[in-house]
């Protein structure tokens, strides 16, 4: 998708679409009171027989009133007017987009109510993220069914300005497709070791990328993470991603941490059938620790910032992991395998001590589809926040705010680590039902070591199916990239 900023005077291409961003309670406001003036009242007539009132997410196809050039053209409500944000902005173009993508036009112009520059640049954004597909294995599709948009043209006052502008929603935009392609991949395409390969390409941005393998993780006394990956035939990675953006190279860095379970099928304690194909996302929290680590380097983000993937395949094979095992992290702390389908903390636990160990961060933020239990919790539209320190809470939730990404802050009682605690070795890795993704955060805080420490539990999250959100397809969504690459910018930085 070509996004472009163009003068209100431009002129329209040949087989274009118009699309009016009206204000709920106005919608013959601006653009769209001079073409109702127009055409006779055309567009009035229109609006009474739709009950179109502007408010967010409606849109009204003005078929066969064309105007000034344009094919088609649509009013798109973008609700009320002291609501109207950047993110309001983003949600209205991306339902431009969505109404017309596979309508056999190919150009989109999207005017907005507000001159704000800023509104016009994370219009282009919400294009961009809302014609994202993952379809290279679709060998065959009817065309009907295939977009044929290829150009944005968003009308801004001062269109070189909004292209300078829109560079770094360009890199996230990027980041973000990245990784939502990860996520998307099947796991017979992508598994560890091609995880690890693929991020070692990211080298071209200027980021530096470190990969660990088996022996490496032995030596280092991994047996938390290595315990997850013995029954699968791929081998294990420890991928470290490195950018050194501050000006003192040798500062204090950032850290993201990611689960990276390419494939979960449960292992001896085997998941039902019935909707286990989904599993391929269960490293959507490495995927997001990716794309964020692309979109700092992309935009050349003035900090020092650590990346850190735990990328494994959990298996059942004959020497696979068995219930009830005892396994010895690098941390030291031994740790009584109940469920061998709470993998991912045994995989988190050593890449986070590992993290904190290395490079002595600022502060540590992981990102897991972690539980079943936060969507239980808190549905499909937030993910859960698990801290030790509110300061990195409060940084977190604002900036989740801001970026339009739900996040919801969950408690860490003490009282709840009873239910992990183990008769036979330090911690064991489940504690029942009960609070299950409040035990998750419990025994993922063993292994912060007191280190400023979030955990993000985005099994929520990672994957929509299916979407309310115009600018996430179907599928998988990169959520946590924009509201760390937010936090990074908006508090790190400098």
């Amino acid at each position: 998708m070509d996004i472009e900023f163009v003068g209100a005077d431009a002129p329209l291409a040949e087989r274009s679409a118009l699309a009016l961003v009206v204000l709920e309670g106005e919608p013959l406001g601006g653009e769209a009171g001079a073409l109702d003036a127009r055409t006779g009242g055309a567009v009035s007539r229109a609006l009474g027989a739709a009950r179109f009132t502007g408010a967010k997410g409606q849109v009204l196809d003005l078929l066969g009133l064309a105007d000034g050039g344009a094919t088609r053209i649509l009013l798109v409500g973008a609700g009320k007017a002291d609501a109207l944000d950047d993110i309001a902005a983003e949600h209205a173009a991306a339902s431009a987009y969505n109404a017309v993508k596979t309508s056999g036009l190919a150009v989109l112009r999207l005017r907005l109510p507000d001159a704000a520059a800023s509104r016009a640049i994370h219009a282009g954004l919400g294009v961009r993220l809302a014609a994202y597909r993952f379809d290279r294995y679709r060998t065959k599709e009817p065309a009907e069914k295939k977009p044929t948009v290829v150009r944005t043209q968003v009308v801004a006052a001062d269109p070189e300005q909004a292209l300078s502008d829109f560079a770094p929603l360009a890199d996230l935009a990027d980041a973000i497709a990245f990784s939502r392609d990860l996520v998307s991949e099947p796991a017979n395409i992508l598994y560890p070791v091609e995880f690890a390969r693929r991020v070692k390409e990211l080298e071209r941005l200027g980021l530096e990328v470190e990969i660990l393998g088996e022996a490496e993780m032995a030596k280092l006394g991994m047996g938390s993470l290595l315990g997850v990956g013995q029954g699968s035939i791929r081998e294990s990675q420890l991928v470290v991603i490195r950018w050194n953006g501050a000006e003192d190279k040798n500062a204090q860095p950032v850290a993201f941490v990611g689960k990276g379970v390419c494939f979960d099928t449960g292992g001896i304690s085997i998941k039902p059938a019935d909707g286990m194909e989904d599993m391929k996302w269960d490293m959507g929290g490495a995927a997001a620790v990716a794309g964020v680590m692309h979109v700092l380097a992309g935009r050349k983000a003035k900090v020092n910032a650590v990346g850190i993937l735990g990328l494994v395949e959990n298996m059942p094979d004959g020497n696979a992991q068995r219930p009830g095992d005892i396994v010895t992290s690098m941390s030291g702390q031994t740790i009584e395998v109940i469920n061998t389908d709470a993998e991912g903390r045994l995989v988190l636990a050593d890449a986070l001590w590992y993290c904190q160990d290395r490079f002595k961060p600022k502060f540590m933020v992981d990102l897991a589809t972690l539980t079943g239990a936060i969507i239980i919790s808190l549905g499909n539209d937030y993910a859960g926040l698990f801290s030790n320190n509110d300061e990195l809470a409060d940084n977190l939730l604002a900036a989740a705010k801001a970026e339009g990404e739900g996040l919801w802050r969950m408690p860490l009682p003490p009282a709840y680590e009873k239910q992990i605690e183990s008769a036979a070795a330090d911690v064991k890795n489940t504690g029942g039902r009960p609070g299950g993704s409040i035990t998750a955060a419990l025994f993922l805080q063993r292994f912060a070591n007191n280190v400023p420490w979030a955990h993000l539990d985005i099994a929520s999250t990672a994957w929509k199916k299916p979407s309310t959100v115009p600018t996430l397809p179907e599928g998988a969504t990169g959520y946590g990239v924009r509201l760390l690459n937010r936090m990074v910018a908006d508090r790190y930085e400098g």
